[in-house]
């Protein structure tokens, strides 16, 4: 099983440096799908009772019509301009912890933007990201506290976030110092626009598949 990265249109060559393109593609899986298994979330009565009518399902391979998969981190990894900093978004990213577990399941920020925390579950949670470069926070959040802000300094390769209170919640965080970078939706497809005219080296990143580069 694997990924495979198709219909990779790459920002277009023009004479004047100002002109831009976008790299669009879809992901989807070779091979056949493994059957996701409920989650033990009998281990929290809260969470339980919460999914009473439908069993929470790993998320660690989701696929849409035609083996799409949703939750691929797809980036460039070469090509762009030396010497060239980008406005960091004022704009939150915000990360749920809600049915007892984290939505979106892979997260994609700038370096230096604000990572907000909810939990509106009225359950107790935490939010342990587990950086390598970045410095490591752990913050339990109680039934009562709805929200905490966070940022992560550095650029960093993926690295998980767990909860120590329920072992099955986990997201996955990518830190970038620019700004071109996407994640699938179910439908596989992204879209990464507003490249400078050049050729560039990508990759698609999946928690269960590992990664595949494509110039």
């Amino acid at each position: 099983a694997s990924l495979c990265l198709v219909a990779c249109l790459a920002a277009p060559q023009a004479a004047s440096q100002a002109a831009t393109g976008a790299i669009t593609g879809k992901i989807v899986y070779e091979g056949k799908a493994p059957a996701m298994r409920p989650l033990p979330t009998e281990s929290d009565p809260g969470c339980k009772a919460l999914h009473a009518d439908k069993p929470l399902l790993s998320e660690f391979l989701i696929l849409g019509e035609g083996q799409t998969v949703a939750n691929v981190l797809v980036h460039v990894v070469s090509g762009l301009p030396q010497g060239v900093t980008y406005p960091v978004p004022t704009d939150v990213v915000e990360v749920s912890q809600k049915d007892c577990r984290y939505g979106p399941h892979m997260i994609a920020i700038r370096a230096g933007q604000t990572i907000r925390f909810v939990n509106p579950d009225g359950l107790q949670h935490n939010v342990h990201p587990l950086p390598k470069v970045n410095r490591e926070v752990n913050r339990a959040m109680s039934k009562t506290e709805t929200e905490f802000t966070h940022s992560f300094a550095k650029p960093e390769a993926v690295f998980r976030i767990k909860c120590d209170v329920h072992a099955w919640m986990e997201a996955w965080c990518g830190v970038f110092d620019h700004p071109f970078f996407a994640v699938t939706k179910e439908d596989g497809t992204f879209t990464i626009p507003g490249l400078p005219a050049g050729d560039y080296e990508i990759e698609a990143w999946h928690e269960a598949l590992g990664a595949e580069r494509l110039k």
